[in-house]
């Protein structure tokens, strides 16, 4: 699966907040879609064997992450000085 995507928060269209982010379009899934960031991160930690990977190299995976009781995702820490989820195209 893919997260090829990102729709931000109404009003909130060029943060760099990752819990600004509203939704994320996933491939590979029953439905190619956008999907709820609190989704995404509900079915991480449901089906951890099913990984979420961003599509820009190096494809790191989706972590689950709760701050300040609000639930949202990040990319696997890597090189790059920014999270990979937040230079997806944003619609």
């Amino acid at each position: 699966m893919k997260a090829t995507a990102i729709k931000m928060k109404a009003g909130k269209e060029k943060s760099d907040l990752l819990t600004e982010i509203d939704s994320i379009f996933l491939k590979g899934v029953k439905e190619d879609n956008f999907y709820k960031k609190e989704n995404v991160h509900d079915f991480i930690i449901d089906y951890p064997e099913s990984p979420i990977e961003v599509d820009i190299h190096p494809y790191p995976k989706l972590i689950p992450v709760v701050s300040n009781g609000q639930k949202y995702v990040r990319s696997e820490a890597n090189e790059t000085p920014n999270d990979n989820l937040l230079k997806l195209p944003r619609q």
